[in-house]
């Protein structure tokens, strides 16, 4: 029998988060550790970062 794959679950970005983003963009902290902090993919933070204009980690 075929394994079934996991729905990807999907969170609302609250305020705070954004703030906190927004913070680790000024700060240029590295993403894998806002990643960890924030219990969010690394992709996921790069798309909200780039919605919203802004960079993340080195590569800016």
């Amino acid at each position: 029998m075929a394994k079934k794959t996991k729905k990807p679950v999907r969170r609302e970005w609250t305020p705070a988060e954004l703030r906190t983003l927004k913070k680790h963009s000024k700060d240029r902290t590295s993403v894998a550790k806002i990643s960890k902090e924030m219990k969010r993919t690394v992709g996921a933070l790069r798309q909200k970062a780039l919605v919203l204009g802004f960079g993340l980690g080195h590569q800016r």
